[in-house]
């Protein structure tokens, strides 16, 4: 299904949500503004405010409150200061295939673009828990932005070891992930006063399509175009990023020509090609293939 066919069902509920990040962000500083304004027109996707809004629907028979505006908005903005935190600390030139602010604007803006975004985030999620009358789901989205830090430090320091396996694969893609889904999803469940186990069906669903989704993406690292991915075929290779295809590869192929690959900096595309015709051959490209599946189909259970 094409995802504008899913923004169109969701109609004036979607429109709401893009007037709301847009007020949120509004600032009397025209650099902040154009700063912006050039972040949301490559946004991306948006899954993640789409995925807020259709729980909602799904758990109040297609209903949705004020409360589920802001969660979902707040979603976005979090998630794309997160974007602008990882361009910096992944020294990342382009994203969605356009450059980013960092390589634009250097890495000092990125960072406090994405601090803004981040605080502006943080002012939807109060502003709705205070008309609430409670603060539970500030809760969440604060566990979230700790999962997320605690994801990237693991990350860092299993490649600094050198020893990440594949539980530990799972554990970061949740934290730098599905955590975020799982937020997007329980909020929004709790804004239209789902019950408990409505809530819970939300969370469970949730982390499992952020898996699916953060296994599908590493897969696509390697099975797309660049046209389609808007950035090199192989660039988590040439990061040398343990993802779950590196991980799986590692452990089926005796050679250490796809170690020496992925510790080395800066490689080349023949050596990049080298390595995905390496894991294709060890079927650790289809395995993290048919992992997303088996997450979707959990998600679906």
């Amino acid at each position: 299904m094409d995802i504008k066919v899913v923004q169109e069902y969701l109609g004036k509920d979607w429109t709401a949500v893009k007037e709301r990040i847009n007020s949120a962000l509004c600032s009397d500083i025209a650099l902040l503004n154009s700063t912006n304004e050039s972040i949301l027109s490559h946004s991306g996707k948006q899954m993640r405010p789409m995925l807020g809004l259709l729980v909602a629907r799904a758990c109040s028979a297609g209903a949705v409150s004020d409360s589920t505006i802001s969660f979902a908005a707040a979603s976005e903005l979090l998630h794309n200061a997160t974007l602008l935190h990882d361009d910096v600390a992944d020294g990342s030139v382009k994203r969605r295939g356009v450059p980013t602010i960092m390589s634009l604007m250097g890495p000092s803006v990125s960072v406090l673009v994405g601090d803004y975004w981040l605080v502006k985030a943080m002012d939807l999620i109060i502003d709705a828990d205070d008309a609430a009358g409670d603060s539970c789901v500030m809760k969440i989205f604060s566990k979230t932005l700790k999962d997320l830090a605690e994801g990237e430090m693991l990350q860092l320091q299993k490649a600094q070891k050198g020893d990440t396996d594949e539980d530990d694969y799972l554990r970061i893609i949740y934290s730098k992930t599905a955590s975020l889904f799982e937020a997007a999803s329980v909020s929004a469940a709790i804004s239209v006063g789902a019950s408990e186990a409505y809530v819970q069906a939300a969370r469970n669903y949730a982390v499992s399509l952020g898996i699916a989704f953060q296994i599908q993406d590493d897969y696509l690292d390697i099975a797309s175009d660049e046209e389609t991915l808007g950035k090199p075929i192989g660039s988590d290779i040439g990061k040398g990023k343990m993802t779950i295809i590196a991980i799986k590869g590692l452990a089926s192929v005796d050679d250490d020509r796809l170690l020496e690959i992925l510790k080395a900096e800066n490689n080349s595309q023949d050596e990049i090609d080298e390595a995905i015709e390496i894991l294709t051959k060890c079927g650790a490209i289809e395995y993290a293939r048919n992992l997303a599946l088996e997450s979707v189909d959990k998600a679906k259970e």
